[in-house]
């Protein structure tokens, strides 16, 4: 009995990845970005929104994995005000949140082998993506302190090579194998003042979908 009252109350206080962790008190530059998949996985995880554990999803279509760690930034939602700037910033006017965190990838020269952790990753760039008329836009950042990585400053010192295999896998982790049209889109990469005014937008889209005033 006792057992049971130490895990009721330890599950209790586990904080929830989205709700339950701050974005990061250096936010936008720095965030912190709770991790879902890592580059070896063959199957794709998310978060369970409502439990806050981590679950499979489904397995991936294709052989090609996630060449970095993939996650969200804590605290932020796709939601109106992240509309709006995806619109104008591509020139249209039919484009909605997906009602999702803001997603993010982390570069890093270090072997991480485990998902459903906290990294701290320093905003550089980003995706423009719009997958089925949403926004679904994808950060790029560096593990804070990489000894490789840490030398970037802005999206435009990535190799282009690098930048073609993260756009190739995010246009074709959701396709059916054969088809020839991809699911999404990715319109524009983007510097990190531009990702900085992503995360500024997802963050009070959330505050505006979750924190109530008293």
């Amino acid at each position: 009995m006792r057992t049971k009252q130490i895990l009721d109350a330890a599950m209790q206080f586990k904080a929830h990845p989205w709700h339950g962790v701050e974005i990061g008190e250096d936010a936008p530059e720095i965030v912190n970005a709770y991790i879902e998949m890592l580059p070896t996985d063959t199957v794709k995880y998310e978060l369970d929104k409502k439990s806050g554990m981590l679950k499979v999803d489904r397995p991936q279509k294709f052989s090609s994995m996630p060449p970095m760690l993939y996650g969200f930034i804590p605290q932020t939602y796709s939601g109106p005000r992240s509309a709006e700037y995806c619109n104008k910033k591509s020139g249209r006017s039919d484009i909605i949140g997906d009602a999702d965190p803001v997603d993010i990838c982390i570069l890093t020269e270090r072997p991480i082998t485990s998902s459903n952790i906290l990294v701290p990753g320093v905003v550089i760039g980003g995706f423009r993506m719009i997958d089925n008329n949403e926004a679904d836009d994808k950060i790029i950042a560096f593990l804070k302190g990489d000894m490789v990585y840490s030398e970037w400053e802005d999206i435009a010192d990535v190799p282009e090579k690098l930048i073609e295999r993260l756009r190739h896998y995010f246009l074709t982790y959701k396709d059916i194998p054969g088809t020839e049209h991809h699911l999404a889109e990715i319109t524009h990469i983007y510097n990190k003042e531009e990702a900085y005014e992503v995360i500024r937008r997802g963050k009070r889209d959330y505050d505006d979908k979750f924190i109530i005033e008293k």
